[in-house]
């Protein structure tokens, strides 16, 4: 397999008028990532691998979805919807590059995995010409149908024109192919439209390959990998899943989840050596945790970096940009966004720290918050490292909070402070013996007596 070079192409259909939204369906998310996305990630990569994506047409948040997941991809447009083989014809240009394989799947088909497209790669090496993947359907109905014989695969009968010993059989199309890149074009090529639709239907390529003497074989995988997406309970299923599968993965790499069931990952969290993670917490997408880090229950992280031995939560929210230095601690009801937290600092409750550096070893007392926006823009908070910042402070940016300086509780700091300096902001307090009495003596000599 490793001298052969492959093309694979993704069918990117932008339409879901079942999932009920205005969002193409392969852009809807599955583990933080969407169905596309998915897909283009377990397809083949690196050198002779070339990816190709049929988008249809006004379809450029699509398009750019593509490009974004997979950065290599060439994007082509079927400017008509006529069927899948139309489609795959609109690659024409790609398929023409002389790939040894060429692979076909489709957008909304998330749960694939790249072992199985490997498979499919493998009857194609031992002359096959075509390989179509198969899945024993718990109720077949509806799907085409894999008809055999003793040479191999002998056609993909739609459900409306199978006899009734054919709807008999439960091998089903999942819609996935691979053809021999020699003879792609040459059997693409013979699809006519002879059906009430006028379309070109990609699963013709059987009876057609078979019709030249070539041979077209099926291997199976599970119905759960091949599960495509039309409605939003499907897309839930799917949901379910993935989340299986990534939690798996996580316990098997060595996490400790005290209940998976309650943990939700996205597709690319990574996770270091003894990581520990309690229940009921969310990873969005981009975050990684280092080694020997523990996510207390009830905690929700996107685009943020963990580092070892660092603690967040419980009920903690890290947003994108943050990144926990060594050891670094961030307690309950804490929130972060765009912010660097170095090495054994610590905010341990009720504080928000938007836009900011916290120095090493730094302390972030109760209530505190770094007032980073004046309606117009962000600005940007600096704590040095070995800072003490007092309960109920604001600190208002662009601010710089010097190495080792103090704020007293309470301040509204908004010039700088200097390093080892004590900057304490509020009014005098006063005190006044005996007036709290007075206070309430008056009020209730005001009120009448009940009649």
């Amino acid at each position: 397999m490793t001298d052969r070079t492959n093309l694979t192409i993704v069918l990117a259909a932008g339409e879901g008028t079942r999932m009920r939204s205005s969002r193409p369906k392969v852009l809807h998310p599955v583990a933080g990532q969407s169905l596309l996305a998915h897909v283009l990630a377990a397809a083949p990569g690196g050198a002779g691998s070339l990816v190709a994506v049929v988008v249809g047409p006004d379809h450029q948040a699509v398009a750019d979805e593509a490009a974004r997941a997979r950065p290599d991809a060439r994007i082509f447009v079927q400017q008509e919807r006529r069927g899948t083989a139309h489609a795959v014809l609109a690659a024409r240009a790609a398929i023409e590059s002389g790939a040894d394989d060429l692979l076909v799947a489709f957008g909304d088909t998330p749960l694939i995995s790249s072992q199985t497209f490997a498979r499919l790669r493998k009857p194609l090496a031992g002359g096959a010409a075509l390989v179509v993947l198969g899945f024993r359907a718990a109720d077949p109905t509806g799907y085409g149908r894999l008809v055999q014989d003793d040479k191999g695969l002998l056609a993909i009968r739609e459900q409306a024109d199978a006899s009734d010993e054919e709807r008999r059989i439960t091998l089903c199309n999942a819609g996935v192919m691979a053809l021999d890149g020699r003879r792609a074009l040459e059997i693409l090529d013979r699809i006519g439209h002879a059906n009430s639709k006028n379309e070109y239907y990609l699963t013709d390529a059987v009876a057609i390959a078979r019709d030249l003497g070539l041979r077209a074989t099926v291997i199976e995988t599970d119905e759960d990998e091949v599960r495509g997406i039309n409605t939003k309970a499907q897309l839930a299923e799917a949901e379910q899943v993935m989340q299986q599968r990534l939690r798996k993965a996580a316990l098997d790499a060595g996490v400790t989840m005290i209940a998976p069931e309650t943990v939700y990952l996205s597709g690319d969290t990574v996770f270091g050596k003894d990581v520990t993670i309690e229940p009921f917490v969310v990873f969005g997408p981009g975050v990684s945790v280092g080694d020997g880090a523990v996510i207390h229950a009830f905690s929700h992280l996107t685009g943020a970096s963990v580092g070892a031995r660092a603690s967040v939560g419980p009920y903690a929210r890290l947003r994108p940009g943050t990144s926990l230095g060594e050891g670094a601690r961030i307690g309950n009801f804490v929130e972060t966004k765009a912010a660097t937290i170095d090495a054994g600092a610590k905010a341990n409750h009720l504080t928000y720290i938007g836009d900011a550096h916290v120095g090493a070893g730094a302390n972030i007392g109760a209530g505190t918050i770094t007032c980073n926006y004046d309606g117009f823009d962000k600005h940007r908070t600096e704590i040095g490292a070995g800072a003490f910042v007092g309960s109920n402070s604001s600190l208002v940016a662009p601010v710089t909070i010097g190495s080792g300086a103090y704020i007293g509780s309470g301040s509204v700091v908004t010039r700088d402070v200097p390093d080892d300096a004590l900057a304490v902001e509020r009014s005098q307090q006063t005190v006044r013996d005996g007036w709290a009495k007075r206070f309430r003596d008056a009020r209730l000599a005001r009120r009448k007596p009940k009649a």
